[in-house]
């Protein structure tokens, strides 16, 4: 099947040369705007179930790319999440806190701090961070070189003021 929107980093095109004035930043409204316009218009033709797995896919290939094209290689889990941490207060992403590590099991307790998607938002009395989800699996994926299942258990828009995580290796 050929493909006209395959992901390739380089689409996120020449920041410096695209945007002289305005450089890299834009305000967080605009990139949600999108995100609930693509979710909303998604789950009208799709409905709620595949909305959340297509925003879950979304964001796992983003954080395989993520880590493929700004974390690089880590010599260490500790220097893996040093870097994401830096990396992701950096580009304004969130404030990353490994709340629980457990190496030879596979998991992991994550939190994250004024997370770029639901920080602020209203309660809405459900967990809606399906795309960090993602993200974080394939941020996960990519330094492990196994499959995580992800669930987020807090969540700003169900009351709590951080979106926490459970991730969990995929024995296949």
């Amino acid at each position: 099947m050929t493909r006209k929107y395959e992901f390739k980093w380089d689409l996120l095109g020449d920041i410096v040369e695209g945007r002289p004035n305005l450089g890299p930043m834009v305000h967080i409204e605009a990139y949600r705007l999108m995100q609930y316009c693509f979710r909303d218009i998604l789950e009208k033709n799709f409905g709620t179930e595949k909305t959340d797995q297509l925003f879950f896919e979304s964001g796992q290939l983003a954080g395989v790319e993520f880590y493929k094209n700004l974390i690089k290689e880590a010599s260490s889990f500790n220097d893996f999440i040093k870097t994401l941490q830096a990396t992701l207060v950096e580009k304004g992403i969130g404030i990353l806190r490994m709340e629980e590590v457990d190496l030879e099991n596979g998991k992991f307790v994550i939190s994250v701090f004024e997370d770029l998607d639901c920080s602020g938002l209203p309660e809405l009395d459900y967990e809606f961070c399906r795309y960090d989800e993602g993200f974080i699996a394939g941020l996960l994926e990519a330094f492990t070189g196994h499959r995580f299942h992800v669930k987020e258990i807090d969540c700003w828009c169900t009351g709590d003021r951080t979106c926490r995580f459970v991730a969990e290796i995929i024995n296949d």
